[in-house]
């Protein structure tokens, strides 16, 4: 099972105390994946389609436990895909359907399908009835990446309005969710890590939210190995080859104009350079009488390589 797949698992068996939260949350199912349409008899009925079981799940306990309602769930076949099943709960007894709609605040949107969106904020005014809606709405149409690969989190909405709605209940919480369009949805998503550990707990995804910061602190852990080695190596590299070109630049002096035209300083630091290539720059300052410390050498080794150009310079100019 995917990492999302065991996200929605662990949500679907969480069932509300309060009945005002599990309004909320199946006020997001209805939203996202609910519709109004004819039944059998030609009254208007409710309808939940999803390809999830676990939605399926979730609302036909929803149902009964905060409206009293017992549906049936029926399982077709996916004809788009060939491959799986469309889970489907009707409700196609009319007092039954104001009943949900009433309390769960929803009607009828401005598109044509049918499909059902909040207009009333009281059913999310608490910030525990906000959870539940999150909750909800990820559960029918979210979805999280695998977080050993990357992080990201998104929940799809058909409509604009929608996407903003739900936008502005996650905002609630700090959360920087934004909005992007995907062919003909909506998509509010979350990128940064920590603010998608943020919102597992939001939607009280315990177990998933601890496997997720596992994963967080191995990835750091390694990440800040990875960072420290590449540090290391690059100054190996830098200092590698500096030495290199020290050395170029001494046997450069030695061959045209000898250790002997230089000053004692230079030509003690060179000789010891070319005697001890592996030594670092306190190693060659404590062989010098008197000792000289690390600036003390740099500064002689840059006055020979000044000195090594500068004989280059000549070189070129007279070719």
């Amino acid at each position: 099972m995917s990492f999302s797949g065991m996200v929605k698992e662990e949500l679907s068996k969480q069932n509300s105390p309060a009945r005002h939260c599990r309004i909320a949350e199946l006020a997001a199912i209805f939203s996202s994946c609910g519709r109004m349409q004819p039944c059998c008899g030609g009254s208007p009925g409710l309808r939940i389609q999803t390809e999830n079981d676990a939605v399926a799940r979730k609302c036909f306990t929803l149902l009964r436990k905060t409206f009293n309602i017992e549906t049936d769930i029926a399982i077709r076949e996916n004809s788009q895909l060939k491959r799986g099943s469309v889970y489907l709960i009707e409700i196609s007894d009319s007092a039954q359907v104001q009943d949900v709609l009433q309390g769960t605040k929803l009607l009828v949107s401005g598109n044509t399908g049918g499909t059902l969106i909040l207009r009333n904020s009281l059913v999310t005014q608490q910030n525990c009835c906000k959870r539940a809606f999150i909750r909800g709405a990820f559960l029918s149409s979210g979805s999280i990446s695998d977080p050993k690969k990357g992080y990201h989190f998104e929940i799809v909405c058909s409509e604009e309005e929608k996407a903003q709605q739900l936008q502005e209940i996650i905002r609630s919480f700090h959360i920087d969710a934004k909005i992007v369009v995907r062919k003909k949805s909506y998509v509010v998503y979350v990128k940064e890590g920590a603010q998608i550990v943020d919102m597992l707990a939001i939607m009280e995804a315990n177990v998933a939210l601890m496997n997720l910061e596992n994963i967080r602190i191995l990835k750091e852990m390694r990440n800040s190995v990875n960072r420290k080695v590449n540090c290391e190596t690059a100054n190996i590299n830098k200092t590698v080859n500096a030495a290199v070109k020290q050395m170029e630049d001494i046997k450069l002096i030695e061959q045209t104009v000898g250790f002997q035209s230089l000053n004692e300083g230079l030509a003690q630091i060179a000789e010891l350079r070319l005697q001890y290539p592996e030594a670092t720059l306190k190693e060659l300052g404590m062989m010098l009488s008197p000792q000289v410390g690390k600036s003390g050498v740099n500064h002689r080794l840059r006055k020979l390589s000044a000195l090594a150009d500068e004989m280059r310079e000549n070189k070129e100019e007279l070719l």
